[in-house]
């Protein structure tokens, strides 16, 4: 999740001039919505950082793709200690990379609406794909996948390119999970419903749907908890689609070949508790990895709740990839 748009990114500061000089630098690969200013990268680096005697530096890339290319390129050797910002659609991809490390943690805290038991990777938060709408241009949205592809074509969506952006990537696994062998069909069916299909979350949110262009964009359940407690508006709601919500796990992982591999596995138990935790909800605007009790701000309680939860093992997502992005690509140019 990213809000907002145009925020700063924050990197590791330099110890100041005279100050005692921490042991040991772990080196964080990332992507911008987790270490910009507004997100809960800052946090995390300070209230480590106060546990540690290190410091944490960030490698900003660009996407979990790019975190993911980038270790590609660098082989072992990488300067990366942990990577942090891969999902379940590309963990798969990652693992077979050769490059990450078992965690060797304890995951009995996790509050996740599936069962995990990876070895590799250590969820840090969750959340639903959905279509987030304008109460004010749509009072009345589509409930369903269906009610979508059956209504008037002056109903215009937002979406994003699975090949450069995870929600993207996301509604390719929704439909898939949905239809089946008829995803193709569907797509064709919704192409007249799209107004824009952009590069990223934020080109789509911030430049077009904010702006009235189109009153649905595909974001997540959990973009109106940013509205309601940051922006003090209820204008910005999901819609509950009756066919259920595909799930996406937000993941970070030990790099095999890093130098200080307790103190980055030191971090992976850091993320599971409530000093990293708290800044998920507001800053990440994405459900915690464990259960924050009365600390999960009230805005939460407000969000819509799947009555079906979609999800695709990663390894099946892994050997279909290609091929739903082959059947989009079909679909749409025809």
């Amino acid at each position: 999740m990213r809000f907002p748009a145009f925020a700063g990114f924050l990197l590791a500061a330099l110890p100041a001039v005279g100050a005692a000089q921490p042991s040991a630098v772990l080196n964080v690969y990332t992507h911008p919505s987790f270490a910009a200013e507004w997100g809960p990268g800052p946090a995390v680096k300070q209230a480590f950082e106060d546990q540690c005697d290190c410091i944490v530096n960030y490698t900003v890339l660009e996407s979990g793709g790019d975190i993911l290319q980038r270790l590609r390129l660098e082989g072992e050797g990488t300067g990366a200690d942990v990577v942090l910002g891969l999902d379940t659609g590309t963990m798969e991809t990652a693992r077979q990379t050769g490059l990450l490390g078992q965690h060797e943690r304890n995951l009995d805290n996790l509050n996740l609406p599936i069962e995990w038991t990876d070895e590799v990777f250590v969820p840090y938060d969750w959340g639903y794909f959905a279509f987030v709408y304008d109460t004010e241009q749509l009072p009345e949205p589509p409930t369903s996948f269906e009610a979508l592809l059956n209504a008037p074509d002056d109903l215009k969506i937002i979406i994003q390119d699975p090949r450069t952006s995870t929600p993207g990537l996301g509604l390719l696994l929704w439909m898939h999970s949905v239809y089946g062998d008829q995803a193709g069909a569907k797509w064709r069916q919704l192409e007249d419903h799209i107004l824009a299909t952009t590069q990223s979350w934020s080109d789509g949110y911030y430049s077009l749907f904010m702006n009235g262009e189109a009153p649905m964009i595909l974001s997540y359940s959990t973009s109106p908890a940013y509205h309601m407690a940051i922006d003090k508006t209820d204008r910005y709601q999901a819609v509950a689609f009756e066919e259920g919500h595909y799930l996406q796990v937000e993941v970070a992982a030990l790099v095999k070949t890093s130098d200080k591999p307790e103190l980055a596995r030191r971090f992976l138990d850091f993320m599971l508790t409530p000093a990293f935790q708290q800044h998920i909800p507001l800053k990440n605007v994405m459900y915690p990895a464990i259960d924050l009790g009365d600390n999960l701000p009230p805005v939460f309680e407000r969000l819509i709740t799947p009555e079906k939860v979609l999800y695709m093992d990663p390894a099946e997502v892994a050997a279909k990839r290609r091929s739903l992005v082959d059947e989009w690509l079909n679909a749409l140019t025809r």
